[in-house]
Order: C-alpha cells, then sequence, then structure tokens
C-alpha cells in the first residue's frame, strides 16, 4: 500500500529508526530516504509525528522517502493521518494515548527498578570484550570504587559463557561464580549478564533437541523453516539456530535456565542482546524455505515481551516496543566526533522519546563499538571521553565501560567523576520524572520543540530539555570551548547563579570540565 501526506508550511517531521536520528527532522524538500522494511534498527515505532500536531501510523515497517512536497509511504500495513492537535506534543500524546498508550505502568502499576537512575552503570564489554574472566570483572569492580565511583549495575557482557542457547558459566573463566557474585554485592553493585536468542547449532545440547535423539516433540525448541527444520541466522558472530519466543517450549528452555543462574549463582538481572527484527527476518535466514508463520515483527516483540518480565533487563532491539516499561539502549556508538560518534547521543534520545521510550540510556561512555580497539597503536580520545560522559550524565541513566582509570590522565579521571557525581546529585529528580513518565508517558528528556512549539527551535538538536524546568546544552564538537546557546522563554540560572533572560541567545564559556546545564526560575 502507497501513502502520501502534503507537507503543510514550515512542518517538520519526526520518524523511522531511533538509531538513525540525525537525519530527523525532516520538511518540504529534505533529501530523504529510508526503507525500514528489513532493518529498522535499534527502537523502531511505525510512526511520524510533526509539530503542526499531525502523525502518521502504521501497523507494519515501511519504506518512506520525500519528493517534492510530499511524505511518502509504502508498506503491507494500514495507514492513518491525524490532524488534530496544532504541536508536536499534541501528536504524539494523541500517538501515544491511541496506540501506545503505556498500560505496563498506567494501569497493571509497573515500576523499574529506580537503581536504573540512582547512580552510574558498569559494563565489562570495551574492557574485555570477548574475554571477559572473574579475575579481571572483580578487579574491574573493585577499582571502580577505589576510584570514588558509586557502585551500580554491574552488567557482565558477552564471553561468561561456553556456547551460546548453553547459559552456563565458562568454568575455565570463572572458576567460582557465586564467590564471585557475592563480592560483587558485597560491593554493592547489582550484577547483570548478556543473553541472546541464539543457539550454536552443533555439540551436544542441540543434538539432543533433535529427532535423532528426541522421539516425541523434537519440533517444539526453536525458529524453523517450512521443511521443519531449525532455521539458521546470520548474526554478528557467525550462524546460529535461534529461539522462538513464541512457543511455549523455547520460554520454557531459556527461562529455566535463566532462572537457574539467578537461583543459583545469585544473579539479579539480565542484558537480551541481539534478538532484532532484521535477525529474525526471513532473508536472513540461510537454509530452506521460510515458514508462512516466519513474522520478524512477532518474533522480536515475543523476545522482548519475554525478557521484560525480568525486574532487572535492557533491551537495544526493539519493534513496536514504545509505551512498555523497558529499559532502553541506543545502539553501539563510535569512539568518535562525527558519524555514528557524539553526534548521534542527542538526536537519537529525543527520537527515543518521541517513538515511547522514555526509560533510555545512551550507549557506554566512549562509545561501544568495539573494533576501534582493534586499531593499531590505537589511544582514547580524551576530550571525547569526557564530553560522552558529560553529555550522559543527565540522561535517564549513563553507563561505563571503558575503565577511566586507565585510559584517561588524572586530570581528564577527575573531570569523569564529576560528571558521575552530577547525575547521584539529580537522581532524585531523575526518578520523579520516571515517575511522571510511568504515569502520563510523556518523554523525559525532549527537544526544545516539544516544550515550546513554534519558536523556531525545530532544528535544534544539540540541547535539549530534561523534563519541564530543566535545558541541558552539552558539547557535542571537538575544541569547542564556547557556545552559542539557544534559551527558551522565561529566565534560566545556573549552577553557578548566573542568570539569563530567555528568548533569545547567549554565548556561554563551555570549559572541559564543565557540562553547561540551567534551570528555569519558575
Amino acid at each position: 500500500m502507497k501513502f502520501s501526506v502534503k507537507f503543510l508550511e514550515n512542518e517538520h517531521f519526526w520518524g523511522g529508526p531511533t538509531a538513525f536520528a540525525t537525519e530527523m527532522p525532516i520538511k518540504n524538500g529534505s533529501d530523504y530516504s529510508r526503507d525500514n522494511r528489513i532493518d529498522p534498527r535499534n527502537q523502531f515505532m511505525p510512526l511520524f509525528l510533526s509539530d503542526m500536531g499531525r502523525y502518521i501510523w502504521s501497523d507494519d515497517t515501511f519504506n518512506v522517502w520525500v519528493e517534492k512536497n510530499t511524505l511518502n509511504f509504502e508498506g503491507n500495513g494500514n495507514f492513518e493521518l491525524w490532524e488534530g492537535g496544532k504541536c508536536l506534543r499534541d501528536a504524539y500524546i494523541a500517538a501515544m494515548e491511541a496506540h501506545f498508550p503505556f498500560d505496563d505502568s498506567r494501569k497493571k502499576g509497573k515500576k523499574l527498578p529506580r537503581r536504573f537512575f540512582s547512580t552510574a552503570q558498569y559494563n565489562t564489554w570495551m574492557e574485555f570484550t570477548y574475554n571477559p574472566t572473574q579475575a579481571g570483572v572483580l578487579d574491574y569492580a573493585h577499582s571502580i570504587v577505589d576510584n570514588g565511583f558509586e557502585p551500580g549495575i554491574l552488567i557482565i557482557d558477552e564471553g561468561w559463557h561456553t556456547r551460546y542457547g548453553l547459559w552456563e558459566f565458562d568454568m575455565a573463566k570463572f572458576p567460582s561464580p557465586k564467590e564471585m557474585i557475592d563480592e560483587l554485592h558485597s560491593l554493592g553493585f547489582t550484577v547483570m549478564l548478556w543473553v541472546t536468542p541464539t543457539v550454536t547449532n552443533d555439540g551436544q545440547q542441540f543434538a539432543l533437541l533433535t529427532k535423532d535423539y528426541r522421539t516425541e516433540d523434537w519440533d517444539k525448541n526453536f525458529l524453523r523453516n517450512a521443511e521443519n527444520e531449525p532455521a539458521i541466522v546470520e548474526w554478528w558472530n557467525g550462524y546460529s539456530a535461534i529461539l522462538d519466543l513464541r512457543r511455549e517450549d523455547d520460554k520454557i528452555f531459556l527461562g529455566e535456565k535463566l532462572d537457574r543462574l539467578m537461583k543459583e549463582y545469585g544473579v539479579d538481572g539480565f542484558k537480551f542482546d541481539g534478538g532484532s527484527y532484521s535477525m529474525y527476518h526471513p532473508k536472513n535466514m540461510i537454509n530452506g524455505t521460510p515458514r508462512a508463520d516466519h513474522d520478524p515483527k512477532a518474533l522480536n516483540i515475543a523476545w522482548n515481551e519475554f525478557g521484560a518480565k525480568y525486574e532487572y533487563h535492557e533491551y537495544k532491539d526493539t519493534f513496536m516496543g514504545g509505551g512498555k516499561s523497558t529499559i532502553q539502549r541506543l545502539c553501539d556508538r563510535g569512539h568518535c566526533w562525527e558519524g555514528d560518534g557524539i553526534n548521534t547521543l542527542l538526536p537519537c534520545a529525543i527520537m527515543q522519546g518521541l517513538m515511547g521510550h522514555p526509560f533510555i540510556c545512551p550507549d557506554m561512555i566512549g562509545g561501544g563499538e568495539w573494533s576501534y580497539t582493534l586499531i593499531p597503536g590505537f589511544k582514547v580520545d580524551e576530550e571525547l571521553f569526557i564530553r560522552m560522559a558529560q553529555a550522559s550524565s543527565l540522561f535517564p541513566m549513563m553507563q561505563f565501560s571503558w575503565a577511566p582509570w586507565r585510559v584517561l590522565s588524572d586530570e581528564s579521571l577527575e573531570i569523569i567523576k564529576e560528571s558521575a557525581f552530577l547525575h547521584k546529585k539529580m537522581s532524585s529528580e531523575i526518578i520523579l520524572l520516571i515517575e511522571d513518565a510511568e504515569k502520563t508517558g510523556e518523554p523525559i528528556l525532549r527537544s526544545l520543540e516539544y516544550n515550546y512549539p513554534h519558536n523556531g527551535y525545530a532544528e535544534i538538536t544539540d540541547e535539549f530539555m530534561l523534563g519541564e524546568n530543566i535545558l541541558v546544552c552539552p558539547i557535542v564538537t571537538k575544541g569547542t570551548f564556547t557556545k552559542n546557546i539557544t534559551f527558551p522563554k522565561g529566565r534560566w540560572i545556573d549552577d553557578e547563579g548566573n542568570i539569563y533572560e530567555g528568548g533569545r541567545s547567549h554565548i556561554v564559556d563551555t570549559p572541559i570540565d564543565k557540562l553547561v546545564w540551567f534551570r528555569r526560575i519558575v
């Protein structure tokens, strides 16, 4: 089905995958085209929102492009145009109430653990990539505390396990996992483990689930092709079978393994990686013919719903998951200023909120794209690392991975610690905003256009509002020590007591050791 909407005068739209939010907003004449029917990356809602109070909604993925004065769509789903509002906020609230009304929190009373938001989080990925060890994890955790950081959630990322799908500790790397987790708890950490829906498609565990060894119910596990063989999919680590969490047997298969990790070792929760729409897409299957019910939309939704039942969880690959009480992370960012680096943090976070995902974490500070560690002679850009920490500090969550005490100078380390302290200091206010989002469904991190419509703010992507009253202005360009900041109407005060009149811009100093932010004087 094709569908087109003519742009109104001075109209802007936001929509598409959150990973590519630097393309937003689009307007009449934008050079924009994106086909989301195979890879709607990171968080995706089939939604476009207008700052003139309109929205377009579909019930499936689509191709979308700008041509002349129209915004054009093509997809298998139906399209709906709503035109009852006057601004971006009107459009968002109308779309949210109609299509993703936050029933988890507003009707069922689900509340996310405040631990996610109260202090910085930590992830082992960029320190160890595929090779974490018990000794290394404990040293990392002790170093966090010894260097003056507050303990928080600690995610032991990929590599703690043996084969994918078995989800048992690799005892060569982790000889005493229960003792390790007990020690991490005693230090004040909440411990999560990385998992995916993939299953290594050879070896004893896999063989015992096949018809050669299982006389009954041999075909009750895994996504399967039309020939009733386990579907083999390509993903970033190779080729594997993959769970179909629509199947009760696969829910039991994975649930028993994760529940055992919690009961036997004291694990608190899980980072649910992968399972994306594209990973489940029929074109990603390398053997046989897809079954008639091979639906990547339903498969990704089932994967997300499975993990959301765990109190401590994290997702980043979510299709039509807006309005859910789930922790969502921005996909891996590069250790760079442009491209897929720090320049993407604010636009992507603003988009996450507009797509119904207020409970967001930016990527790991410094970037979580691990290939940078393979570059011969690679050194961390300390200015970039500092600016990423500052930008993250007033997000609902912030997450370290590279060990700052290892990769930074002593001077830079102290600046980084101030960012973590700021997040901790502001955590009570952030948690109030979490509570408000649970009640209203509105974004926590917002564009200026969302709060102050029709003032020429639609294309400002390097400032954001934290709720209604806090204006945050991170530095996202290299060598920038002053910034021309747009202040919305009202009066604004910084953390040193300087007052700025709104409704205009001011040039403000932005030294390397300072995140510039302001509170509206009510």
